[in-house]
């Protein structure tokens, strides 16, 4: 069997090869540099499955050249990038790794609230610099008490619920805007749940973003949403950054509507230099200065996640092609012909 894994990066796995070698036969095609990079396209017809690492980039190869590829699994949770109509149109399912990194992205949304709540970024960049007179405990500007504060949760899945439940234990009250959940969902979890975002937006000290983008979420975090937020809200995204317009978060942090932002995901990524939010912070601008922590679409990673994310992926490959059992297939509505029956 060979598994073609498109816009590969390191570190390499090499568990991977001891797990699987004896029935895999792994073609790993590195993230290119240049936009233009096209797979060849004997190695797209010689692949049996199709993983794609990257979290952004489109695998760089036309589906019709996937001529032998009976599946297709993003190694990680968001699957935006991958043309699930057209693959399902094939008869060919996309798959996805929803349970590899839960915990982490969890910790990450609640160390980016941590970072500007209590300003631990500021307080080390400060004593970095000047030892002697960046030791003031008033220097960080969001330094505020969490217990009682409202943890506003967008998208109580597996990490939203995850995240929940940490700032729970910070004796946060927690509401949830989920219009996806069935009646129940509040009262099986203790959380409070309102019905729209503007609601929400209206009571969160902390709002934490854990949606997937889709037509529908692109965009969501809009000036009208930021018009409708409760005086002084942190945001934090470390979901996928279209989900936020960062436009309009730029607005909001500049009248004073949103007091910050922790980000581990952005509309471009890596960081566009150039965005006035993102320029601004570069510079340590007065106005945004200790108000905005950035981190690089890490908050899944650590050494662990990774391998359980590559191992993960496989299987799901493994599971379909060897037994029929399809696991966590995103495109089941644009799916044309019969799936696979084990042989």
């Amino acid at each position: 069997m060979r598994i073609l894994k498109a816009n590969w990066y390191p570190p390499e796995n090499e568990e991977l090869a001891r797990l699987f070698g004896s029935s895999v036969d792994f073609d790993i095609d590195p993230t290119q540099t240049s936009p233009d990079y096209r797979l060849a396209r004997e190695r797209s017809a010689a692949a049996d499955a199709l993983i794609n690492c990257s979290a952004t980039l489109p695998v760089p190869a036309d589906l019709d050249d996937f001529s032998s590829v009976k599946i297709v699994v993003r190694e990680g949770v968001g699957y935006d990038n991958l043309d699930l109509e057209g693959w399902g149109a094939r008869g060919i399912p996309v798959c996805n790794v929803p349970d590899y990194g839960t915990t982490e992205v969890a910790d990450h949304a609640i160390a980016l609230m941590l970072a500007l709540t209590r300003g631990t970024e500021t307080y080390d960049r400060l004593l970095n610099s000047d030892p002697a007179n960046g030791w003031s405990f008033s220097r960080a500007p969001l330094v505020r008490r969490l217990r009682g504060a409202t943890f506003g949760v967008v998208g109580l899945g597996r990490i939203g619920l995850a995240a929940a439940r940490r700032a729970a234990a910070f004796d946060m009250r927690v509401v949830f805007y989920d219009p996806h959940l069935s009646n129940g969902v509040e009262l099986a979890t203790g959380y409070e749940r309102v019905h729209s975002l503007h609601e929400l937006m209206s009571i969160s000290d902390v709002l934490s973003v854990h949606a997937p983008l889709s037509a529908e979420t692109h965009g969501f975090i809009d000036a009208g949403a930021f018009a409708a937020a409760k005086p002084g809200l942190i945001l934090i995204n470390t979901a996928r950054g279209p989900i936020v317009n960062l436009d309009d978060l730029t607005e909001a942090l500049r009248d004073g509507r949103v007091a910050g932002a922790g980000l581990d995901v952005l509309p471009k990524e890596p960081a566009d230099r150039n965005h006035p939010l993102i320029a601004a912070w570069g510079a340590r601008e007065a106005w945004i200065d200790g108000r905005l922590v950035l981190s690089p679409h890490a908050a899944f990673y650590s050494p662990a996640s990774m391998k359980d994310m590559q191992r993960k992926a496989v299987e799901c490959i493994l599971a379909y092609l060897n037994e029929g059992r399809l696991t966590n297939c995103v495109n089941r509505q644009f799916l044309k012909t019969p799936l696979r029956k084990a042989s």
